[in-house]
């Protein structure tokens, strides 16, 4: 028959036949769901330093990605990723229970996944970006999937003094996981608008509490303040930047027995800028500073940094130990699933900065970070 394609080519066409048609019903899913769960309005805060004809916005405006970029880097992520974005097998976590997080020493940590870490601060516990689903997606049968099983089942977990938010991305702010937790949290701490998310989704009103950059507020002798990031926001196509995306100050203040404290900085997501430098000086030096490492690529570094950016925001905030967060768990971009342990290594041994690269599930000392293996190489 004229024009019919060669044998050979039948397979390529029907798998991006396949691929477009599964990149479309995820765009109508997202459409779909996008409608019903924003079909409470996001509040206006127009009163925010930070927002601009009804949206948020970074102090430097986000380069636009235009339709041809947009286009192309979505047909680059579905046919040309490279091998090995996704680990041969499930990396190893050491698995927790309850019982073992009860009986921790305080000023614990213990990361559970991607931006997912446990602190256990004054006796009690918090939770920064909970997100347990098996998919970083708007949907459950499409979308980046977990490399590995949380270390403790969601219904495991400790009763939660508290739960830290950064954005309302899908990798950060999962809605089964935070309707779970409503009644088992003492309090949400949010960006501004993410909060008005988790109310219409049925947390209490009352445990909610939503802040610009620079505010805070002091809850069993620990301060938390959100601190500016440089990002964006957004759940479906037609919300963006209609709440607000933060990195968070940690500060146990108080001194007993000539005990110093505790200072810990946590980005969310972010791109390198001088706001990292002007935490610094607010604050002073952090004990550790959980920083983004993953997830990146140079057409986006404006929100998302390359390894080079995170040893640098470190050493502006003046932090004594990096703990990488925000890798090791899904897919969401094009380098392979190790690189960001190896890059910020070697960038890290070169600078003589202090790293931490714990397993997932592997407790952290707070106070004094032990040296850990490269278990991502095992």
């Amino acid at each position: 028959m004229r024009g019919a394609l060669p044998s050979s080519m039948r397979p390529h066409r029907r798998r991006v036949v396949t691929a477009l048609s599964l990149l479309g019903a995820c765009i109508v899913s997202a459409c779909l769901l996008s409608f019903f769960r924003t079909s409470h309005p996001v509040a206006d805060y127009a009163t925010s330093p930070q927002t601009a004809e009804g949206r948020f916005r970074n102090p430097l405006p986000r380069p636009p990605m235009g339709v041809g970029k947009t286009a192309k880097l979505f047909w680059e992520m579905l046919f040309r990723k490279p091998a090995g974005t996704v680990p041969a097998s499930a990396p190893a976590v050491l698995p927790l229970t309850r019982t073992e997080l009860e009986a921790a020493p305080d000023r614990s940590a213990w990361r559970l996944g991607h931006s997912t870490v446990l602190l256990k601060l004054r006796g009690g516990f918090w939770i920064t970006d909970p997100v347990f689903a098996e998919r970083a997606s708007p949907v459950g049968w499409a979308g980046p999937k977990r490399f590995h099983a949380p270390p403790i089942a969601l219904e495991a977990l400790p009763p939660l003094r508290g739960v830290l938010l950064s954005h309302d991305h899908y990798d950060h702010l999962d809605r089964e996981t935070v309707r779970a937790l409503a009644e088992r949290a003492g309090v949400f701490l949010t960006p501004l608008g993410v909060g008005d998310r988790l109310v219409a989704w049925g947390v209490p009103a009352a445990k909610v509490r939503q802040f610009d950059w620079w505010q805070g507020t002091t809850i069993g002798g620990l301060r938390f303040t959100a601190t500016p990031a440089q990002h964006f926001s957004g759940r479906g196509l037609f919300d963006s930047d209609r709440t607000l995306w933060a990195s968070w100050v940690i500060e146990d203040r108080a001194t007993v027995d000539g005990d110093p404290g505790l200072r810990l900085f946590f980005s969310g997501d972010t791109g390198y800028f001088d706001g990292f430098a002007e935490i610094g000086r607010r604050f002073g030096s952090f004990d550790v500073a959980m920083v983004e490492t993953g997830a990146y690529d140079r057409r986006w570094a404006f929100v998302h940094m390359q390894p080079e950016q995170t040893v640098q925001a470190h050493l502006d905030l003046g932090a004594r130990v990096l703990l990488p967060v925000h890798n090791g768990t899904f897919d969401l971009a094009m380098h392979v699933w190790d690189e960001p342990f190896e890059r910020v290594g070697a960038l890290a041994a070169e600078r003589g900065v202090a790293l931490a690269t714990p397993r997932m599930g592997e407790r952290v000392d707070l106070a004094a970070p032990q040296a850990t293996t490269a278990w991502w190489r095992e």
